[in-house]
């Protein structure tokens, strides 16, 4: 039987340190029909360089270069209008895939007819080694639930385009991946693959790290500006997002192997 297309988003910004090897991770894939979608922030390192040697032998790897910065959240908007793929997949430029991520997920949404799921990660410093932390998530995760969290690691999810449609988001400055997940659960459950599949790079400097206050107000930004909530609703969201933060770092934040 045919595969499916799978297009993968993949929005870069000075990433040249990192690129190449999330490249590998998709062209070492056992799922052999996929398109990869690199959206180019404007970068300043050598990224073009590193991602034009791969274009030359591989007719898959699509590159777009913005010729001044516009951020994350419209990169990943023109690269889904660029998608031509049944499936939409995300990995940023400095997370990995195992290489059979793509043929078990497909088989996973097929199986189950399912239409949006993610599936568990681990941590990895800047020079791809591990950190003993595998993050994961609920098995299923409604609209409500979606509210109460961004459950599932952007270079983990997988949505049926042909089922949810090509979402945009607004431009904001960050929080886009879950924006973007906001949307396609009005469409769609999401459902987690019990299975480690991918690496996410922890970086100095990365939110995931520090700055938790203006994390805070990132996320009010997401429900004021990206939901078009009213205050009062931004704010009730951000203190539930919070919260439920706690939780996932208790029940879905695991150290060690």
């Amino acid at each position: 039987m045919e595969e499916d297309l799978v297009s993968i988003v993949t929005p870069t910004y000075n990433c040249g340190k990192f690129i190449a090897e999330t490249i590998e991770s998709v062209i070492e894939q056992t799922y052999k029909n996929w398109e990869m979608i690199i959206v180019d922030d404007c970068s300043k390192d050598d990224t073009q360089t590193i991602v034009g040697k791969y274009i030359k032998n591989n007719k898959r790897i699509k590159y777009i270069k913005f010729e001044k910065n516009q951020g994350a959240a419209i990169a990943r908007n023109v690269a889904i209008k660029e998608a031509k793929g049944k499936y939409i997949a995300f990995l940023d430029s400095d997370d990995l895939w195992s290489k059979d991520k793509l043929e078990k997920q497909i088989g996973f949404m097929k199986k189950n007819n399912y239409n949006f799921s993610y599936t568990n990660y681990e941590e990895i410093d800047e020079k791809s080694m591990p950190l003993n932390i595998q993050v994961t998530g609920p098995k299923k995760i409604t609209k409500a639930g979606m509210y109460n969290y961004c459950w599932p690691g952007c270079l983990t999810v997988i949505y049926n385009a042909e089922k949810v449609g090509r979402v945009q988001i607004e431009n904001l400055p960050k929080n886009n991946d879950y924006a973007m997940w906001l949307k396609v659960i009005k469409k769609s459950k999401c459902y987690l693959l019990n299975e480690n599949l991918a690496k996410y790079r922890i970086r100095q400097g990365s939110i995931s790290r520090n700055k938790k206050l203006q994390l805070i107000k990132y996320h009010y930004i997401l429900y004021r500006y990206g939901e078009k909530m009213n205050i009062e609703a931004s704010i009730f969201n951000t203190l539930r997002n919070i919260f439920f933060g706690v939780i996932k770092k208790f029940l879905y934040r695991k150290v060690g192997r």
